[in-house]
């Protein structure tokens, strides 16, 4: 399900821990899994009987309702620095941290348009890409696509037509609805939206490495949520990220 943004709110008091008894837990992910964990989900009900239910959004957002006293099991964030910020603030099970899978970053065209950029260089072209559209700069998809256009050494020229979405599927919406021309993503998402296509591929060392922490949280029923993290990186789940498009966290 969807969280809602109305609810969130820092400041607000600690809520306690989830029934230990709910036979479900909930899992706080970042907007780009939201095709991909839910089919993993599904797997792991069939193995434990287990099931789970999602709220996807900005990894910022999610860890700011977690920090507010919101009650989840698991947060999946798609960089390490908001994982980084609970766990400073002791809101994970510790020992509980691993890196779940790993992505590319990528430029995307609606699927019908009649000429692509074929690398960050051609998007200073402010006539052929009037709107980019990216994720916003706290969300780890816009940090991403900030360093790799300013590695590009573009960062500059194209900033003032960046538009910025709340998480990295509102840029892609942008794209695939052609109310922006180009988009920074993730590989995963373009493979998920048969409205856009890649237009090119960003190098690897042009950004941080992306990568999907996952950790248990401190109001969690920890053994289930647990096993749902060791699910995650068993067999079954592996190939079902891999059908996604996502690489093993450590890929070169």
């Amino acid at each position: 399900m969807w969280f809602a943004l109305a609810t969130l709110g820092c400041g607000s008091s600690p809520v306690a821990p989830k029934d230990p008894e709910s036979a479900s837990i909930e899992v706080f992910a970042a907007a780009s899994l939201t095709d991909v964990l839910p089919r993993v989900a599904d797997a792991w009900r069939d193995a434990s009987g287990a099931t789970a239910t999602f709220s996807f959004e900005s990894s910022s957002t999610l860890a700011k309702a977690v920090e507010s006293g919101q009650p989840a099991d698991v947060f999946v964030a798609a960089d390490v620095d908001w994982m980084d910020y609970l766990d400073e603030a002791g809101l994970l099970v510790p020992g509980s941290r691993r890196d779940l899978v790993g992505n590319r970053l990528v430029a995307v065209v609606p699927v019908g348009a009649a000429q692509a950029p074929t690398s960050a260089t051609d998007l200073t072209n402010a006539d052929a890409w009037p709107r980019l559209a990216m994720a916003g700069d706290n969300v780890p998809a816009g940090k991403y696509g900030r360093a790799a256009l300013a590695s590009a050494g573009v960062w500059d020229a194209v900033a003032a037509r960046v538009v910025r979405g709340a998480n990295v599927r509102a840029a892609l919406t942008w794209v695939a609805t052609g109310e922006a021309e180009v988009g920074v993503v993730y590989a995963t998402d373009a493979l998920a939206e048969p409205k856009v296509r890649v237009a090119f591929t960003f190098p690897r060392d042009a950004h941080p490495p992306i990568v999907y922490p996952a950790a248990v949280l401190a109001t969690a029923d920890a053994p289930r949520a647990s096993s749902f993290l060791a699910f995650c990186e068993g067999p079954v789940a592996k190939q079902i990220f891999a059908d996604a498009g996502f690489s093993a966290p450590d890929a070169p």
